[in-house]
């Protein structure tokens, strides 16, 4: 009996010894700024696939995931969609010192679901549609930029009656998809793969450039997946991901 119990404490043993490293796989709570969403899951993915390690995404403006964040929030990595929030998080307490890095720059693009409705700019100064959509300029970049780029045109206080303002850029592009704006100012991300419709990427003289920041929150300072998926943003898998959806990087 005593020689049997021996035999399987020792097969036991040997059993934990040769666990696959998926079994100690950990994961990390991720804020993700709506524009960046279908990078994200891929670069989430590959993050997986390369370390084992899981991160669970979560979308949203990036003004709300601050709030969120201040008020004891469990995320552990922010990819905001501004440089501002990160650097705030980090004067404020919330982020860890040295973790902030751009992992992109955005494109803002005018976009229907309708083809040959956006050719340029004089599709704005025709006015020619009904409503136009665009993110919440207080809470989303990409919304603040919109508006930079239709008062460099001249033309922000003759639509302003026709903006309709989503919550997120990802609303904002709803509004687009569903037909409830006939255009609308979205991220190149969103839509570089659209079939169909048409676009106009809005030169980078009319805004200030969208560089979105990534920053360690101290929730996730001590957890590895957190500092790893950091991390992994800046290698060649992720690097080529963001560019494939349009965005410009650092490298």
């Amino acid at each position: 009996m005593i020689r049997s119990l021996t035999r399987i404490l020792s097969l036991t043993a040997v059993g934990i010894a040769f666990l696959p490293l998926g079994a100690h796989a950990a994961s990390t709570q991720v804020a993700v700024a709506a524009n960046f969403t279908d990078a994200a899951k891929e670069i989430a993915d590959a993050f997986k696939a390369k370390t084992g390690d899981e991160a669970v995404l979560s979308f949203g403006s990036t003004g709300q995931f601050y709030t969120q964040i201040t008020q004891g929030a469990p995320f552990e990595v922010f990819l905001a969609a501004d440089a501002v929030r990160p650097k705030k998080a980090v004067d404020e307490g919330y982020g860890v010192p040295g973790s902030v890095s751009t992992y992109a720059i955005g494109q803002l693009v005018l976009y229907s679901t309708e083809a040959g409705k956006v050719t340029g700019d004089e599709t704005l100064k025709s006015g020619a549609f009904t409503k136009i959509a665009i993110a919440n300029p207080e809470a989303a970049p990409y919304g603040a930029a919109a508006i930079e780029a239709m008062k460099a045109l001249g033309v922000y206080d003759t639509l302003q009656p026709k903006i309709v303002q989503g919550t997120s850029i990802a609303q904002a592009y709803q509004f687009v998809e569903t037909g409830n704006a006939e255009l609308g100012f979205v991220a190149l991300g969103q839509v570089v793969n659209a079939k169909g419709g048409s676009r106009w990427d809005v030169p980078q003289s009319l805004y200030t450039p969208i560089r979105q920041d990534v920053v360690l929150l101290k929730t996730g300072e001590a957890n590895a997946a957190a500092k790893g998926f950091v991390e992994f943003l800046r290698s060649p898998d992720a690097i080529e991901i963001i560019r494939k959806y349009g965005y410009r990087t650092g490298e």
